[in-house]
């Protein structure tokens, strides 16, 4: 039987860094449903279609082809068969993630492509409704979270390390704009499974921050 871990969370949680490398050093494959739905908002951006648009996202979805490629572990994201990994990362994008997600056609598409990964590996799958609805008989569920202001700062560092140059105060503002519409929106609202442990990150270092969470796997298995 495959092992499942479940890990959701608020948008800069560190849930992609810190399942990543809890996936390295136990041996899973990490899967990052984001970056799924960011694939999808960069293809419907691109084309130049409103991403919280239904009329204009879903008559799209037949021309996407999201895939996850590991290579020596690592996780690659491509749609139709281009490497947008780095091209995924960016606050347009991910207040398209948002948009697109909120599309009850777009959680479909993407859902049998999540289910089969976790049905063949043992996993360390994140994002939002994970443990609510993708894999809710996973056997480990986690529900990582931080404060708002600690998210937001992890999110500038980490854009302005990689030579962009948002301000805080509109990386604060599209972290809360993101809490409330991935906690409003009417279908897969990001919550808390009632299963899940809670684990908040918002005093710890990454490196203690990663050592509670696979504490807490192990623990489960």
């Amino acid at each position: 039987m495959k092992i499942n871990v479940a890990v959701d969370g608020p948008a800069g949680a560190g849930k992609s860094t810190l399942a990543k490398a809890a996936a390295k050093e136990l041996g899973f494959i990490y899967v990052d449903t984001g970056a799924l739905y960011r694939s999808i908002a960069y293809y419907v951006i691109k084309k130049g279609a409103d991403p919280k648009s239904a009329e204009q996202v879903v008559p799209l979805l037949d021309e996407i082809n999201p895939e996850l490629r590991y290579t020596d572990g690592v996780q690659h994201v491509f749609v139709n068969g281009e490497d947008v990994s780095g091209l995924i990362r960016t606050p347009e994008i991910s207040m398209g993630a948002s948009g697109v997600s909120a599309i009850p056609q777009v959680r479909e598409f993407l859902f049998k492509l999540q289910k089969d990964i976790a049905a063949e590996n043992n996993i360390i799958m994140d994002g939002r409704d994970i443990g609510t609805v993708v894999l809710p008989h996973a056997q480990v569920k986690v529900y990582l979270t931080a404060s708002d202001k600690v998210r937001a700062d992890r999110r500038y560092k980490e854009l302005c390390e990689k030579g962009q140059a948002p301000s805080y105060d509109e990386v604060l503002a599209d972290i809360r704009q993101r809490d409330y519409n991935d906690m409003n929106r009417d279908i897969s609202p990001l919550r808390q499974a009632e299963d899940a442990v809670l684990l908040d990150t918002s005093d710890d270092t990454l490196e203690q921050a990663l050592q509670r969470l696979v504490s807490l796997i192990k623990e489960k298995m």
